[in-house]
């Protein structure tokens, strides 16, 4: 009797918002507190070293050695309701459960950047940021539990850069990027849905199943194996993980027009990525008979294995322009694509085995990121900002929406404020509320249990996705 059981989706680990992000895909939105106070609407601002993320050509803009120390506390609050889920067979499984509480009470991103002005036409500086990041836990008996029971995404990447001033107009900046990426995902197996597929459309590969126990084992593990399958039937698990270095580099130009408006336009690059780990499959727990659990791993062909998929991040490109009205009021904005088409079909491969992969259908759309903020200076000590954003998914319909990413087209409303302290050191406060569009998803796996050629579980998710977040920001900032 040959199974074949849904391997795990490394979904996750390839893209470029799950409930613990703020842009669109699994791109984190907050690498720096100061742009989180205009809704990342300051790239050409230059404000403090994290221009080294928005806009290296930007560094150019600052004096002495600066240092800019802090991180975002993310607080999601997001709802599931199933519409219909189904397996792709009726068997007799324990029941699903509806899920609630699956998005972390609170997860925080770091950053820290440092720069340094080494003459009047350089400065050199680096970033460490948080890119990318996902944590779900659906639990392991919701009614999407064949698709994914639970995904944590982790990204760090650490981004030296350059700029150079060629005169009071023009500046340019470079930097390279190192990024580690690290999954980890779950999921259920569909093994009452099996069982009771061949029971009914292959009862001699049942029946020989069965005699298989009997010749081994005996009559007394026969008869328990029967009545261990003709009862109620629980769920194999799949967990892997994996884990990758990739390089990349941005890009920035910044020109200044006058003393009070400036353009910036900056690229990010895409990063390639090799995830390789391990797949353990679990049927212990499938019946109480542990001979009976263990003919069933045996029968599925299922072997823990490495595990590997291939993937390349996104690029991004952003236009972005500041002007300072008067002495009080300061005026931003900032367009980002991203190219998020490029992830098409995601598969999954489980070297050296024969299994089939596992292909994740996604057919991402680009996306555009539109922002505009303000600065306020109150007074000598305090300046306060705002901003609004309107992000698009790149998920193009429910039926390419999967429960890894139930992500939409969302709105950011944010206000912040800088603090300075002395002389010599300030603090940068921010508040965002991020307001997702309600998000159907009506997922199918097209491939089976008994499917040849691929691995899945065909089930079919389908409900809908509830997402509210909050973003609090602090920063401590430093020049000597």
């Amino acid at each position: 009797m040959k199974h074949k059981y849904l391997p795990l989706l490394i979904v996750a680990a390839f893209a470029g918002i799950s409930s613990t992000a703020q842009a669109s895909g699994y791109r984190f939105g907050s690498q720096s507190v100061s742009a989180q106070g205009t809704a990342d609407a300051s790239g050409a601002e230059a404000a403090d070293a994290s221009t080294i993320f928005y806009n290296p050509a930007g560094l150019s803009r600052l004096e002495g050695t600066q240092f800019v120390g802090g991180g975002t506390i993310v607080v999601p609050h997001s709802t599931y309701e199933d519409t219909g889920s189904k397996q792709f067979w009726k068997g007799n499984r324990t029941p699903f459960t509806a899920t609630k509480d699956y998005a972390p009470d609170a997860v925080v991103a770091p950053a820290l950047y440092a720069s340094k002005k080494i003459n009047d036409q350089w400065t050199v500086g680096a970033g460490l940021f948080v890119p990318y990041g996902a944590k779900l836990d659906y639990g392991n008996d919701w009614t999407g539990r064949y698709a994914i029971t639970n995904i944590k995404l982790e990204a760090i990447a650490l981004n030296p850069s350059v700029s150079f001033k060629l005169d009071q107009h023009h500046s340019f900046g470079f930097g390279v990027t190192a990024e580690y990426m690290k999954a980890e995902l779950g999921q259920g197996v569909d093994v009452p849905g099996t069982v009771a597929f061949l029971g009914e459309k292959a009862p001699a590969a049942s029946a020989a199943f069965l005699g298989n126990i009997l010749k081994t084992q005996g009559m007394a593990a026969f008869t328990s194996a029967k009545n261990a399958l003709q009862g109620q039937i629980k769920d194999g698990h799949a967990s892997m993980d994996g884990h990758d270095w990739g390089f990349g580099f941005n890009l920035g130009y910044l020109y200044q027009l006058n003393e009070g408006t400036r353009f910036g336009i900056a690229y990010r690059s895409s990063i390639s990525h090799k995830l390789k780990g391990s797949t353990i499959w679990d049927f212990s727990q499938v019946t109480s008979n542990a001979a009976v659990n263990g003919f069933i791993a045996a029968a599925s062909n299922k072997v823990n294995s490495k595990a590997l998929v291939e993937l390349r991040t996104p690029e991004t490109l952003s236009v972005n322009a500041f002007h300072q009205m008067d002495d009080k009021w300061a005026l931003m904005g900032d367009v980002t694509w991203t190219r998020t088409s490029r992830l098409e079909n995601l598969d999954i491969q489980f070297p050296p085995t024969a299994e089939g992969p596992e292909r994740i259908r996604q057919n991402w759309k680009d996306t555009y990121r539109v922002s505009l903020g303000t600065n306020y200076k109150y007074s000598e000590n305090l300046l306060l900002r705002a901003g609004i954003a309107h992000d698009q998914a790149p998920v193009r319909s429910a039926e390419l929406r999967h429960p890894a990413l139930p992500d939409s087209d969302r709105m950011q409303y944010s206000i912040g404020a800088n603090w300075k302290l002395n002389a010599n050191s300030s603090l940068d406060l921010a508040y965002s509320y991020i307001d997702f569009k309600d998000a159907s998803v009506n997922y199918t796996n097209g491939c089976s249990p008994v499917s040849t050629g691929c691995t899945g579980n065909g089930e079919t998710t389908k409900g809908l996705f509830k997402t509210r977040m909050q973003l609090i920001g602090l920063a401590y900032n430093y020049k000597f």
